[in-house]
């Protein structure tokens, strides 16, 4: 959260992960390192805090935010489309309750259609009995 502009902000994590070995490719030579794209992700906010012990892996919750934040899709169509429904409710639930670290998070670039900031936007604080 600190810094003056968040270059990846508008990415999902397995569009970072692409980035990277884009990167390396192109360049003929690891620029990011292997160990830094092959390591278990971490959420490091306590010692040995894992991230998969709060959140499914990417290639499970990258689709459901895709859906949700730039397709626009309700729960319902979510779960429709087969996505997991306990996943969707419990992604949408995050992603809603979290719009406050969106607010305070640094500028960044637009890189999708709907990006978090202008194209995106909830109340900080919001109820919802669901």
């Amino acid at each position: 959260m600190a810094g003056g502009n968040a270059v990846i902000k508008d990415l999902l994590k397995s569009d970072v992960y692409r980035l990277c070995r884009y990167i390396n490719r192109r360049e003929g030579k690891d620029i990011i390192p292997a160990a830094v794209i092959s390591r278990e992700p971490a959420a490091e906010l306590r010692e040995d805090q894992r991230y998969i012990d709060s959140l499914p892996p990417y290639e499970m919750l990258d689709p459901v935010l895709e859906d949700y934040i730039e397709n626009g899709l309700g729960r319902e169509e979510m779960i429709r489309k087969g996505h997991d429904p306990e996943l969707v409710w419990e992604v949408v639930r995050r992603v809603d309750a979290n719009e406050y670290k969106r607010r305070q998070a640094p500028v960044g670039i637009k890189i999708t259609y709907r990006a978090f900031g202008r194209d995106w936007r909830l109340p900080i604080s919001v109820h919802r009995f669901e």
